[in-house]
């Protein structure tokens, strides 16, 4: 379901649900949910062992569990994610999978190994209400929420597959995870912040990783980002500004048409003092559209003096668009007038590019 231009969805099609999984509850809950089945409570701790520490989901396989038990403890097991189709890129270091849901909807999550960390870049939305003129997604419209177990399983999986050594480089662990895939995060909130509480809580609760390696990403959902101040989560926002007047940013960034670039600075920078975590402001590189050097002083004016990082994004083509990355002078330009400024800035690595895996390139076709 495509978008007219400009035009936002925020309330997700109602659609058919993906069965309980594990991963939906709390551990409190999943204690709950096995009595229900008949078992003794801590019964969830064991499954909950398997499936957050072993990267199992092979019921058969959990052998301390009794055999009489196993069958009925599948049922918080389901299969959630169908692997449709991956792609590699660096020399295999760089995997996309795209993945079915139940339902028949589509999402891709993306797999980065460097030589001292693994990011997962994972989806929140089958497609993605915001409506982004240059980004692939955007273009592509909602077609529903993802659940909470549905984002955990991308994560799952890429540690599965990196556990059984199939990402070069030997057995590793996945470090971050960065909620950039498809889809505006914030606007699957609660769904999102469980996930997120599933990551970072120690096992058996949870996958134990970092908050500080979490990264949620936002167009600039001001009410969101105020809510997730509260959650208690140190984890990073990321604010995909790509333009700093209203002007530009309310045709790049249709939500800036209902918060403009004040509202949401002062809701990123509010952010950042109750976090004490350092805000990251995306910023997509576009050929002669946002990449002028007033704009970049204008940004650096906006920003310096804060607790932030710009991260400049070479734009990624989209089948279409007609659009393209800056030219490197462009760039270079950009990154002066910035420091300048004393803002912090980096031109982020287009890993993925080749597959279509890089930023606001995917689009989830088979």
């Amino acid at each position: 379901m495509s978008q007219q231009p400009g035009q936002l969805t925020f309330v997700a099609p109602r659609r058919a649900k993906p069965a309980r999984h594990l991963a939906d509850l709390s551990m409190a809950d999943r204690r709950a949910a096995v009595t229900e089945l008949g078992e003794k409570a801590f019964r969830a701790d064991q499954l909950s062992r398997h499936y957050f520490e072993r990267l199992t989901t092979d019921v058969q396989a959990m052998t301390d569990l009794p055999a009489a038990s196993r069958d009925k403890l599948s049922a918080l097991l389901p299969p959630l994610l169908t692997s449709v189709r991956e792609q590699t890129t660096d020399r295999g270091t760089t995997r996309k999978t795209l993945w079915r849901l139940f339902d028949g909807a589509l999402v891709e999550s993306v797999l980065m190994r460097y030589p001292d960390r693994v990011t997962m870049c994972v989806s929140s939305q089958a497609g993605c209400g915001m409506n982004c003129p240059f980004c692939a997604t955007g273009q592509a419209g909602l077609t529903r929420n993802m659940s909470t177990a549905e984002i955990v399983e991308q994560v799952v999986a890429g540690a599965r597959a990196l556990a059984a050594g199939e990402v070069p480089g030997g057995p590793g662990r996945v470090n971050n995870v960065v909620f950039m895939g498809m889809g505006e995060p914030l606007a699957n909130y609660k769904q999102v912040i469980q996930a997120v509480r599933r990551l970072v809580e120690p096992a058996p609760h949870g996958l134990g990783i970092s908050a500080r390696g979490v990264t949620v990403s936002t167009v600039g959902l001001v009410p969101a980002i105020g809510k997730l101040a509260d959650e208690g989560l140190p984890v990073t926002l990321a604010l995909s500004l790509h333009a700093p007047d209203d002007e530009l940013r309310d045709t790049l960034v249709p939500i800036n048409t209902r918060w403009k670039v004040a509202e949401v600075l002062d809701a990123a920078w509010a952010y950042a003092a109750k976090t004490k975590r350092r805000v990251s402001i995306e910023y997509a590189l576009i050929k002669d559209i946002n990449d002028q050097e007033w704009r970049a002083d204008l940004l650096g004016k906006l920003v310096k003096n804060k607790l932030v990082h710009v991260n400049l994004i070479p734009l990624n083509p989209t089948p279409g668009s007609k659009w393209t990355a800056s030219r490197p002078e462009d760039e270079r330009a950009f990154v002066r007038r910035l420091e300048l400024h004393g803002v912090p800035v980096t031109v982020r690595d287009t890993r993925g590019r080749e597959i279509d895996g890089a930023c606001g390139q995917l689009a989830a076709a088979e």
